[in-house]
């Protein structure tokens, strides 16, 4: 974890860094929002922002988006009223710490932003001898190919390459080739000078030269364009890159690992990835199974899920019931582990027995769950979308019987969602980041439907709001 303090933190900016370098963050410092661009640009890179709340976060986060760096801000000051957690966060921030810093705030927030997860979860055969496999090979210096569906824990087994390999303790850095437009992509990758193009306001230092001394990823790499194939092979084969707009190569030093969720070899049949680049990469394959192939798994991961998920959410820890297990393991499970942990999710919202029973899943429209179905009614929308969350149900259990379906009749998706979202906005006490956590949404999706809803006259809870009084 790296982590770059931005501002002198009210004089707190020594205390902060101790507790974050206690809780294993790497910790540097930059006085200004300027200065702190430098730091991004030359490529030193940081996984999260701890920012003076009284500096510009809006400008600060637009020059990330600008320049396309991507790490969450937090906002950090004395003040501890609602208001000035407000402006932060509708500035642009994940969320506020007050100052001074409280160790188990800090930890909280470091945690969240680092969380994804990064240790592996199974006991299944199948996936225990992929993981053998990773174990040879993490050691050494070669590239590897990762394949598998969405959702089946690509970037995961990265992480887990690099956490085992002699560059463990350099940086492990992504990038997303299908989310980056193709004419962006090669400045992500190389870099660039100042005024090679228009937009390069100042020299930027691309993932190869900011992965240096450690392992860069290149996610979904079968949705890199061909022409940029031709300069990622010669990177690839002799660790020099060239900037856009540079006079001389630059040498590095990098070990690449690449993962598609697609058929690689039948994507060289067809003319769009070339084979020469393929063979670069695949010197070893690491097939990631899909879920249903690991049906073992599943018990062990549901379980993970509700006590995780109960934790996070303040509610009653409960096992997953025996008939809910059977239920999920007749599911195809498009979405594999990311669909079953969003399935899981929801189910710790709705159940309200001793267990989580199977009535609690549902899909994320709001209906219950049939051997086989689920996946078919799979959606990348708010992925909680059953009303119902304890203690702060919109629906009224009287007058709308105890099957949660029947609170969705007569209803249209929006106001459902709607009524959904500002509910789980309570339960957070107007926390936008944990809500969005919870539904399943990015927290600038989350923002763009609340400025709807105000703007439609409806009450959306501030920070500390934790009921309807004053709706």
């Amino acid at each position: 974890m790296r982590l770059l303090i931005i501002g002198n933190l009210d004089g707190q900016v020594a205390a902060a860094t101790q507790i974050a370098m206690k809780r294993g963050a790497k910790v540097a410092h930059a006085g200004s929002p300027e200065v702190a661009l430098e730091h991004l640009r030359a490529g030193r890179g940081a996984d999260m922002a701890m920012m003076e709340v009284d500096l510009d976060i809006k400008d600060f986060i637009g020059s990330l988006d600008q320049e396309r760096i991507s790490i969450p801000v937090v906002a950090c000051g004395i003040e501890t009223d609602a208001t000035t957690a407000a402006n932060a966060i509708r500035s642009g921030a994940k969320e506020y710490i007050p100052l001074p810093p409280d160790p188990d705030l800090i930890a909280a927030v470091l945690e969240a932003v680092t969380e994804e997860n990064q240790s592996m979860i199974f006991q299944d055969p199948t996936f225990i001898s992929v993981v053998g496999l990773a174990d040879q090979v993490a050691g050494s210096e070669a590239s590897i190919l990762i394949t598998g569906e969405s959702g089946s824990g690509k970037e995961l087994m990265a992480r887990y390459v690099h956490d085992n390999s002699r560059r463990a303790r350099k940086q492990f850095i992504s990038i997303n080739c299908a989310a980056i437009p193709e004419n962006l992509l090669e400045s992500e990758l190389f870099g660039h000078e100042k005024g090679s193009f228009t937009g390069a306001i100042a020299r930027r230092i691309g993932k190869f030269e900011e992965a240096s001394g450690g392992t860069l990823l290149l996610d979904e790499i079968s949705e890199m364009d061909t022409r940029l194939q031709a300069k990622l092979l010669r990177a690839v084969q002799e660790r020099e890159i060239d900037r856009i707009g540079g006079t001389s190569p630059i040498k590095v030093d990098i070990r690449l690992i690449a993962t598609s969720n697609r058929d690689l070899a039948e994507a060289v049949k067809q003319g769009t990835f070339r084979e020469d680049l393929l063979f670069r990469l695949n010197v070893v394959n690491l097939r990631l199974p899909a879920l249903r192939e690991r049906l073992t798994d599943i018990t062990l991961l549901a379980n993970h899920f509700a006590k995780k998920y109960a934790e996070a959410n303040g509610m009653p820890e409960r096992p997953v019931a025996a008939e809910t297990i059977a239920l999920l393991e007749t599911m195809p499970w498009p979405g594999n582990v990311r669909e079953l942990e969003n399935t899981i999710h929801r189910a710790v919202l709705l159940a309200t027995g001793a267990e989580i029973s199977s009535n609690a899943i549902m899909s994320p429209d709001g209906q219950a769950a049939q051997r086989g179905s689920l996946a078919q009614n799979n959606s990348p929308a708010i992925n909680t979308g059953v009303m119902g969350i304890e203690n702060g149900s919109a629906g009224n259990a009287d007058d709308q019987g105890s099957d949660p379906a029947q609170k969705l009749v007569g209803r249209t998706v929006a106001e459902v969602e709607r009524d959904l979202i500002i509910d789980t906005l309570y339960h957070c006490l107007g926390n936008r980041t944990h809500a969005a956590n919870i539904l399943g949404i990015s927290i600038r999706t989350l923002r763009n439907k609340l400025k709807l809803y105000t703007d439609d006259g409806v009450h959306v809870p501030l920070p500390g709001e934790a009921s309807r009084a004053n709706a």
